[in-house]
């Protein structure tokens, strides 16, 4: 029995490098299809907002010289080649999905509503929400609140190559500790980088709890919507 009936799904745009550093793993595209497809076959109704940082960021770029505005644009447009990806490789294993974007670029993608894409949730699709909020300055961490906010989700998924929120970085302090749940405000207080700041607020103080997890983790996807307790939950 799934958890969750709508899930928002954040996934992490250089998680799709996978071994090769850059750009998208054909395997690991083809993981996060697959474990998709396993729990929509479960009748969870999904969404995902998906990054662009494997191919653009617009905050490293305005650091190097671009503008912000054209740099964060510049990444709104990566965010839309990684969401044709994974619709095409949903579509390529059997799994109906839809790509809409923030901003109006049809035939690549229809226009985001927040009624369309609960329509085709409901019609068991999986809904793939590319170019983040559609304004710059914004991340794709905020847009995925908003995203899920509008959505009426259970719960964002937050997948990461970590399996869950520490007290530190683990991957640069050995002695960091796992949580298994946390508070919005301990996050803020602890400045914990578990999402933007804005987002965690977002999340706050809409009543959206985060769910954080190792996503690259085959199969870890249909263990959060099954109940383990593998991640860490940030609630109120």
């Amino acid at each position: 029995m799934a958890r969750f009936k709508r899930i928002l799904l954040k996934l992490s745009g250089e998680s799709l490098q996978g071994q090769q550093g850059h750009g998208i793993d054909p395997e690991r595209l083809g993981d996060y299809a697959r474990q998709v497809k396993e729990i929509s076959e479960q009748g969870v109704q999904i969404g995902i907002v998906i990054g662009g940082g494997n191919i653009f960021r617009g905050l490293q770029g305005a650091g190097k010289g671009f503008d912000r505005v054209k740099g964060d644009q510049m990444g709104m447009l990566a965010t839309v080649i990684n969401s044709l990806a994974l619709s095409s490789a949903l579509t390529a294993i059997g799994c109906k999905n839809r790509v809409l974007t923030a901003i109006r670029m049809e035939p690549i993608g229809e226009f985001y509503t927040k009624w369309r894409a609960i329509e085709s949730m409901e019609q068991g699709e999986v809904v793939i929400m590319s170019c983040g909020t559609g304004s710059p300055y914004f991340t794709t961490d905020t847009g995925s609140s908003l995203r899920g906010i509008e959505i009426e989700a259970d719960v964002m998924l937050k997948g990461t190559r970590v399996d869950g929120v520490y007290t530190a970085d683990p991957e640069k302090d050995p002695t960091a500790t796992k949580f298994d749940e946390i508070t919005y405000d301990e996050v803020l207080a602890r400045n914990l980088k578990v999402m933007d700041l804005s987002a965690i607020v977002m999340c706050r103080d809409n009543g959206l709890p985060i769910y954080v997890f190792n996503m690259d983790q085959v199969g870890n996807l249909r263990r959060v919507i099954n109940g383990e307790p593998i991640g860490t939950l940030v609630k109120a």
